[in-house]
């Protein structure tokens, strides 16, 4: 029996970037950190929120890639000088990655209270009807 997958499906024209994008999504392998909600704020928008605590607007940098939405973050060590008897704050840095849908688009990002909120928006897809004129051969 032959394994059937989304792009050699007969009916599905067209969908073999779909399944490269799923294995691109599997392999992001993020490790948890830092932890994050994704809430839908309407029928077309959406908002990610990431725990930051201790990072500055500065320290923090947000790209779109390739449809790939990437968030990162890099603490500048402040260590230097100070002796700590004890550290469990961890300085590490971070990248997080979320694959956008077409027509996603990312709106603003705010920090507040050590939470980082990025807004996103899906624009509202227009009903095309489009005639195919048959000609002879």
């Amino acid at each position: 029996m032959t394994k059937m997958t989304l792009g050699s499906h007969p009916y599905l024209l067209g969908f073999e970037q779909l399944e490269r994008l799923m294995e691109r999504t599997a392999k992001s392998g993020n490790d948890g950190y830092p932890p994050f909600n994704i809430e839908q704020t309407s029928d077309w928008s959406y908002r990610i929120t990431l725990a930051v605590a201790g990072f500055s607007e500065s320290d923090l940098a947000i790209t779109v890639e390739d449809r790939q939405l990437v968030i990162r973050g890099r603490q500048k060590d402040d260590s230097e000088g100070r002796i700590f008897l004890h550290r469990g704050i961890a300085a590490r840095q971070f990248q997080r990655s979320f694959v956008l849908a077409e027509g996603v688009e990312v709106g603003e990002a705010v920090m507040e209270n050590g939470l980082l909120h990025v807004d996103l928006s899906r624009v509202e897809p227009e009903t095309v009807v489009q005639t195919i004129k048959i000609r002879r051969g």
